[in-house]
């Protein structure tokens, strides 16, 4: 689990940084005078990233006589909330992962507080590697919408959402993968049926309002989803495919598909139960694929959601480099890396989903079924990216409405907050 510093702690802990690359006595001119490349990152060990950016370091300081990687893990919500604080200031990290989307490295890049590495980009060839739907989530116009034609950050790897099942669960009950909708709401009533809560939930961090975007996307279409994450068109959340979700998702909670006690409960503690096997399936991203792999005690598999034509992903989060990194060149030379081959095939077989690996290098076979899925999704524009992207703050919202829904309050009522937080965040 990583540990989340907040507050008065996560000063001390910016001061001591500070004091550490004093010590160390970094170049500010972003040459390898430094003998410290300090790294943030949010994935945990286990997971596919973990895994294989421990290589990278590994890589780095071999190429790189004299220079370390202090590496420093954070919480995914620590730098969500405090990137635009740190990013800036002398105790910025050399190279840090940031989330994608207008509302984060968007922003941060229409204030000016990440480096614009277009040029860097071109120079070491990573346009060429990363596929056109991977580019999106890193380039950025001057309004800070995805999809420009300014390079902020890089993603080394890419990411959806699936279904995590416990095969043991589903044989002891008699219950079969299903493939369509039908069959899957079928399953979930077998389930109520013998005192079982199928789905594992967040109610706090991130779960639940993917379940809601993704019962919007079973009604939507791919100019749907423009209009909601690119501005295309307008997006009127009492539309019938936001309706459907919002209504649909109440109902799960009253039938007991999902808990409602879980309206309380953070991403983590409802992965760890999913590990547990107090659930029989979880709605979550890749990024979760290792430590299943790892933790999980009972026979597990993974499935798309049924029926689904478009589901939550995008390339991956980036790499960025903030205003304040004291050693750019490093940090350029770090990210490179990550995107070698050696690097990416590790990745992959980790449970990670690779934007430059050889295919065929990858051969365990639930990763391989994993980057498949995302395969059929990318080239069928199915990937619909994360309903709290289009706008600054539009994440907090979320889980608060979510959350309200939950608790009994009307899909109208919910779905009108969420229509005001957008409608404030669009471009002006």
């Amino acid at each position: 689990m990583i540990k989340r510093v907040t507050g008065a702690a996560l000063l001390a802990v910016l001061a001591a940084g500070s004091q550490t690359l004093v010590a160390c006595g970094r170049s500010d001119n972003g040459e390898p005078g430094g003998k410290e490349l300090r790294v943030w990152h949010y994935e945990a060990p286990e997971s596919g990233m973990g895994v294989a950016w421990n290589e990278a370091i590994k890589e780095f300081e071999a190429t790189h006589p004299g220079v370390k990687v202090k590496l420093e893990l954070k919480g995914f919500e620590q730098i969500q909330k405090t990137a635009p604080m740190i990013v800036n200031s002398n105790s910025a990290p050399d190279v840090m992962e940031y989330n994608k989307g207008n509302a984060t490295a968007g922003l941060l890049s229409k204030q000016g507080l990440l480096e614009e590495i277009t040029p860097e980009v071109k120079k070491r060839g990573w346009d060429k590697l990363l596929s056109p739907s991977v580019q999106v989530v890193a380039k950025y116009d001057d309004k800070g919408i995805m999809g420009g034609d300014k390079w902020y950050g890089v993603p080394t790897y890419a990411e959806y959402l699936q279904v995590y099942y416990n095969k043991d669960l589903f044989k002891k009950h008699d219950v079969q993968v299903p493939t369509t909708f039908d069959e899957f709401t079928k399953v979930l009533d077998a389930f109520v049926a013998k005192g079982i809560t199928p789905l594992a939930n967040g109610g706090a961090e991130y779960m639940a309002q993917q379940y809601v975007y993704q019962l919007a996307l079973d009604k939507a279409d791919e100019p749907w989803v423009n209009a909601f994450q690119r501005y295309t068109g307008k997006t009127d959340f009492t539309d019938p495919a936001w309706t459907y979700a919002a209504t649909t998702f109440a109902d799960w909670v009253t039938k007991g598909y999902i808990a409602k006690s879980s309206v309380s409960t953070k991403g983590e503690d409802a992965g760890v139960a999913f590990m547990s096997g107090k659930f029989p399936m979880m709605f979550s991203g890749n990024w979760w694929f290792g430590r299943v792999a790892k933790e999980a005690k009972f026979d597990w598999d993974t499935f798309v959601w049924p029926g689904a034509k478009m589901t939550l992903g995008s390339g991956g989060n980036l790499w960025v480099v903030p205003k304040g990194s004291k050693n750019k060149q490093l940090a350029y030379d770090f990210i490179d890396i990550t995107l070698q081959k050696k690097i990416q095939n590790i990745l992959g077989n980790a449970g990670g989903v690779p934007v430059a690996a050889d295919s065929s290098a990858i051969t365990e076979p639930r990763a391989k079924k994993l980057v498949d899925g995302f395969n059929t999704f990318a080239q069928s524009n199915g990937l619909a990216y994360y309903p709290d992207w289009p706008a600054p703050g539009f994440y907090d919202q979320w889980v608060s409405q979510t959350q309200k829904l939950m608790n009994g309050d009307s899909p109208q009522s919910v779905l009108s907050g969420l229509q005001k937080t957008y409608d404030s965040g669009l471009p002006k």
